[in-house]
């Protein structure tokens, strides 16, 4: 796929969770649960790779806590999962690896290793890790899983799978 492709396509990721940040959240404690950020995490590390969905899962999570609708655990929590999910599917070429990059990096490692630390030294929240992991888990679960079924009806249209797999990547399982 050419650069300018990718670009104009982590472009329109990057406003659809910008812009579904403002509508599409659900408050749990001193947190919000994005959905659209782990449909859209997956959907990019498949489609334009880890690079490009860190990139954009920052320039999201930078976005929505400029327009006040985000939270500071936006950024580890959409980057790591992005990270990791772009990471494993460039390594075995499986969507479905894709989702469990994104589910482990956001809902298990991000909450466990980063979400606590930043709820106790900087906001001065003492609450227990386990209270991040259980909405945050359900969350990127349900995201990932959205994602994964969209990637089989992308694959299951010809000329979107076509587009898909424009540079040898991804192939319907």
């Amino acid at each position: 796929m050419k650069p300018l492709n990718k670009l104009t396509i982590a472009a329109l990721f990057a406003a659809i969770g910008t812009l579904a940040g403002n509508v599409l959240y659900i408050p749990v404690g001193v947190t919000k649960i994005f959905p659209v950020q782990h449909i859209i995490n997956v959907l990019s590390a498949v489609i334009l790779g880890p690079g490009y969905a860190v990139a954009e899962a920052f320039l999201i999570s930078l976005l929505r806590n400029l327009f006040g609708t985000g939270s500071i655990f936006a950024f580890p929590g959409s980057m790591i999962g992005a990270f990791l999910a772009g990471f494993l599917y460039q390594k075995w070429k499986k969507p479905i690896v894709a989702v469990l990059g994104e589910v482990i990096g956001t809902g298990v490692i991000e909450r466990s290793f980063a979400a606590f630390p930043i709820s106790k030294f900087l906001l001065g929240q003492d609450v227990a890790a386990t209270f991040f992991i259980v909405p945050f888990l359900l969350a990127t679960t349900c995201g990932s899983l959205i994602a994964y079924g969209l990637l089989k009806l992308f694959a299951a249209n010809p000329s979107m799978a076509r587009y898909l797999r424009g540079d040898g990547k991804w192939k319907q399982h």
